[in-house]
């Protein structure tokens, strides 16, 4: 009879960690269209960059991804260019592997592999634009809309980062990572850009009186919140990370929407989501960050 030795637990793990990077390569990107993203030290940034450290870790990448989504929502011009034209009712899926391979792009790849996707998501900014329900025409590719996008995700995948990662994130590398991050925004046509985490705050705090929520924000809200998962097996992690999501949300966002703070079960839900994204740094064989 064979004897058990110390490969034998490696070996057993080998089809649970395909199966975690399969299921979660199946909700983020779509490797039959598109080569993973190969990282280049060429490209924008390097591997020395916070945002190399921050965009590389799967779940808090998803956690903040959820949350800048909302937070995006409650501007009206950027709702309406999305309720106009996008097709995200039926495509919800779509919309973020799109996304995710446009951060992996500008993040990881080579300096013309960024400037290339750089290009034509300004290329599709220039047919977006129409007019708001109350007759104010709004336009993709107005620096200042451009520049809440930008806000709305870089402060959400930083604070999904500090929470799940490393919650002892120096200020000095937290705003490294806004002043890094300014190369993309300014390409893209946003101003204002934060340099820094307090621009970042003030910015927001500054932008809140032009927020609104009406029923076209929840039903947008709705359809994030309760999108099906591309697959049974990724229904745990896709209900982790979007409740995840809004419990990231600010408390006055989170009001905004009508959704309530989980205040009873949330040590829960932070706990399990801390869970999954230690899982998942085991699953993809990233190096563990500090903590």
């Amino acid at each position: 009879m064979p004897q058990l030795s110390d490969g034998w637990p490696a070996l057993l793990a080998q089809p649970v960690k395909q199966a975690i990077t399969r299921q979660v390569t199946a909700l983020l990107s779509d490797p039959a269209r598109n080569p993973p993203v190969q990282r280049r030290p060429d490209g924008l940034f390097g591997p020395n960059a916070v945002a190399w450290r921050v965009h590389g870790d799967v779940t808090s990448m998803m956690v903040g991804g959820v949350a800048g989504l909302m937070l995006q929502m409650l501007h009206p011009a950027v709702l309406a260019g999305v309720w106009d034209h996008s097709n995200f009712r039926a495509d919800m899926h779509g919309r973020l592997k799109r996304t995710a391979r446009f951060i992996a792009l500008t993040t990881y790849g080579s300096r013309a592999e960024a400037e290339s996707v750089i290009a034509r998501v300004r290329s599709i900014h220039d047919h977006v634009n129409g007019t708001m329900p109350d007759g104010t025409p709004y336009a993709a590719n107005d620096p200042a809309l451009l520049a809440w996008v930008h806000l709305t995700e870089t402060s959400s995948f930083l604070d999904a980062w500090i929470r799940y990662a490393e919650p002892r994130m120096s200020r000095i590398d937290q705003d490294r990572y806004f002043a890094e991050m300014v190369q993309i925004a300014e390409a893209l046509g946003a101003d204002p850009v934060p340099r820094s985490r307090r621009q970042a705050d003030d910015l927001v705090h500054a932008m809140r009186p032009l927020m609104l929520c009406d029923d076209r924000t929840r039903e947008v809200g709705r359809l994030v919140l309760t999108q099906r998962a591309p697959s049974k097996a990724a229904e745990p992690v896709q209900a982790l990370a979007l409740q995840a999501g809004v419990d990231l949300l600010p408390p006055w966002a989170r009001r905004m929407h009508g959704l309530p703070a989980p205040a009873f079960n949330r040590p829960l839900l932070r706990g399990g989501t801390m869970g999954m994204a230690r899982t998942m740094r085991w699953a993809f064989k990233a190096d563990s960050p500090s903590e």
